[in-house]
């Protein structure tokens, strides 16, 4: 996509093309897929009543024991590069940046991860994850 393209596009087109691309990229029928599904469903509520600094250290914590944590983490640290107007450092989490930034920005970054979830769970749902065990 050239970057005339993305201008024209809605802050909503590019959130939902943003997700789109995120989900396609689970690898299909696997355990990583269903989990990432699993846990963005769980996300926006974590969000809403722990904050997203909180419910981002969650996933960080448990990243280690569930694949699809590690790549939820990725696309939305990828999403808020793309989105939030703010230097993200080599390496660095969407967590690592929110801790060593202000609260306007944590108040910023909260809307648009519960935005871009929206996206990311329609997609999820519409590939019809999480396909084993109880989807919630």
């Amino acid at each position: 996509m050239s970057h005339g393209t993305r201008d024209r596009l809605t802050i909503d087109q590019q959130r939902a093309r943003h997700a789109w691309r995120a989900v396609e990229s689970l690898p299909v029928d696997s355990e990583e897929a269903d989990d990432y599904a699993r846990e963005a469903k769980k996300l926006p509520v974590r969000i809403i009543t722990s904050g997203l600094g909180q419910a981002l250290a969650f996933v960080n914590a448990k990243k280690a024991k569930k694949q699809g944590l590690a790549k939820l983490e990725e696309h939305l640290t990828d999403w808020a590069k793309q989105r939030l107007e703010v230097a993200f450092p080599d390496n660095k989490t969407l967590l690592d940046v929110i801790v060593h930034n202000d609260s306007d920005f944590l108040r910023r970054a909260t809307e648009e991860m519960l935005a871009y979830l929206v996206w990311l769970n329609r997609f999820t749902e519409a590939k019809g994850l999480p396909k084993k065990g109880e989807q919630d």
